[in-house]
């Protein structure tokens, strides 16, 4: 499909950062483009004003604006889901979504049978609704380790290349699920996942695919995702391994009268296992107001990763197997077929009476914003690898932009993502323009923005020790009390420029439910907090957090 450049904004008057804020920009762009006619350029740019001492310093990233989607869905395709195809693919544009991944479970029968059946489908629905961005992806048993998202950009060897690497280096496909420290195949394992990675890089770099990412899939709800072997993904090929969920699906789990006393949102119910690495605490099997423990501590493992200085992406998503409040079963299988020797389930039925479900459906509680210049799944996939990234729960905001510029530069400064390089002692700004929901929820909910949090971290390079999950040097150093506040406004905080280089990134919520984070209130004193077993209303709990963006000190 041919992609399309974004359309240049027609009115003047109006800042691109506001522009770029707007909740209704991707509406507007489709509208003004024809959806998908002829192509436009953004307008105009503006170029930086800087001496020519200063040449190399600063940094400008282009306007934005930014899809929603989901690269965690599941449908019949997948051995423990119930969906059709087109029951996801509907819902996800009932609720807004302009991109989304099929992520089926590895499995032999989807090998053989499922993965080319779906392919024909996701190409009849590409041909029949290219405002749609469908991606065929893969959800692979990491060997060693837990899942992850595979997925592909559109083209002739797509599937291909999912299945060939499903068989070759699926980890439940091949018997490789030990990880436990010090078993004898654990080492092993750990390699292959590494060279699953490289593999897919070299696919990339041979033009075989066009593009391939990879994304963790919830890391902590069991734990066996170690530091070491997250560092050793993203090692073996920073270009493809980019990130991890920050948030998990299932965030209906833990709804009151649901699931039962024990439910927790995200279906993280976990305790450590033989499998689990020892060095983390109880408390990381929890959700953090639906955050993953590694993302929603600040100075934790997420943390820990950008202090090395380098990008790592965090997404949300539905993970949609089964809906809350539906009433759909799954289908009987005729005699003599199972999965394995169909590689796809039967259609589900309606039985008009409510069946167990965490999940909301593909776009309905849980969106990933990602900044694009164009319109299509390259450009998708460019923004996830830049870290063009930000998140969202209930809705919670229309519309979000951050810069951070020197202040004695013109231009727009550098976004999420990025990186501003600038001297010791230089004035920089972080700029943080927040477009409020406009409009209820698909709870019937408008949602309010309570705070907004800047979290700062020191950048010290690499670490000696590969299972560190702390970043002693990351705090919340700015909170910004924004309660009814409603439209588009802008942000600004000055940030200081000392000897060290550091990075920025941004959270807030609805204030709902908060309190001292998990490694004190010194360091952040209004985080998310687990909730009560389950009682885990999630449209009552909602936050947003953004990727950083990088402040690079030159001497």
């Amino acid at each position: 499909m041919t992609e399309q450049r974004l359309p240049e904004w027609a009115d003047p008057s109006v800042s691109p950062a506001h522009l770029d804020a707007q909740g209704v920009s991707r509406r507007q762009l489709l509208r003004r483009a024809g959806l998908f006619g002829a192509a436009f350029a953004l307008g105009p740019s503006v170029t930086p004003a800087f001496a020519a001492s200063d040449r190399g310093l600063g940094g400008h990233d282009p306007r934005l604006a930014y899809l929603v989607g989901d690269h965690h869905v599941h449908s019949v395709y997948s051995h423990d889901a119930k969906y059709t195809f087109s029951q996801q693919a509907r819902a996800a544009a009932r609720y807004g979504l302009d991109w989304m991944v099929f992520n089926e479970h590895s499995n032999f029968g989807h090998a053989h049978y499922g993965a080319a059946l779906e392919h024909q489908e996701i190409l009849e629905a590409r041909a029949q609704n290219p405002r749609q961005l469908i991606f065929q992806g893969l959800e692979w048993y990491i060997p060693a380790a837990e899942h992850c998202t595979v997925f592909a950009a559109p083209g002739a060897h797509e599937v291909d290349l999912l299945t060939q690497f499903e068989l070759a280096y699926d980890g439940k496909l091949l018997g490789y699920t030990e990880g436990s420290a010090g078993a004898t195949d654990t080492a092993r394992n750990e390699a292959h996942a590494v060279k699953a990675i490289q593999w897919l890089a070299e696919q990339r770099r041979s033009g075989y695919v066009d593009d391939v990412l990879v994304l963790a899939n919830h890391p902590l709800r069991l734990g066996i995702d170690s530091p070491h072997e997250m560092r050793n993904w993203r090692d073996a090929a920073p270009e493809i391994m980019i990130g991890m969920e920050g948030a998990p699906g299932a965030q209906g789990a833990a709804l009151p009268g649901r699931r039962g006393s024990t439910s927790i949102r995200g279906e993280y119910e976990n305790k450590p296992s033989a499998q689990s690495w020892a060095g983390y605490p109880a408390d990381a099997y929890l959700t953090y107001g639906g955050f993953d423990w590694a993302t929603a501590t600040v100075g934790g493992l997420w943390d820990a990763m950008l202090a090395e200085g380098r990008l790592f992406t965090i997404t949300t998503n539905s993970d949609n197997h089964r809906t809350v409040f539906d009433t759909w079963k799954n289908g009987d299988w005729p005699a003599g077929q199972n999965f394995d020797n169909t590689g796809r389930l039967p259609d589900p039925v309606n039985t008009d009476t409510p069946q167990p479900g965490s999940d909301f459906w593909p776009g309905e509680f849980s969106r990933t914003h990602v900044g694009v210049t164009r319109y299509g799944y390259r450009a998708v996939m460019e923004g996830l690898r830049a870290g063009r990234v930000w998140l969202d729960h209930g809705h919670l905001l229309d519309g979000l932009d951050v810069r951070v510029k020197r202040d004695r530069d013109g231009g727009r400064g550098v976004t999420l993502g990025g990186r501003l390089r600038v001297r010791k002692g230089e004035k920089i700004t972080l700029y943080v323009t927040v477009t409020t929901a406009s409009r209820a929820n698909p709870q019937g909910i408008l949602p309010e923005l309570a705070h907004v949090d800047v979290i700062r971290g020191a950048v010290r390079g690499p670490v000696t020790d590969r299972d560190t999950w702390k970043a002693p040097d990351t705090k919340v150093v700015h909170t910004k009390d924004v309660s009814g506040r409603r439209g588009t406004y802008t942000l600004r905080v000055p940030l200081t420029v000392g000897d060290e280089s550091f990075y920025v990134r941004l959270r807030g919520s609805d204030g709902n439910r908060h309190g001292a984070g998990y490694l004190g209130a010194s360091v952040d004193p209004h985080g998310p907090i687990p909730h009560e077993p389950g009682n885990g209303d999630p449209w009552a709990d909602t936050w947003f957090y953004s990727n950083p963006v990088f402040v690079d000190v030159v001497r």
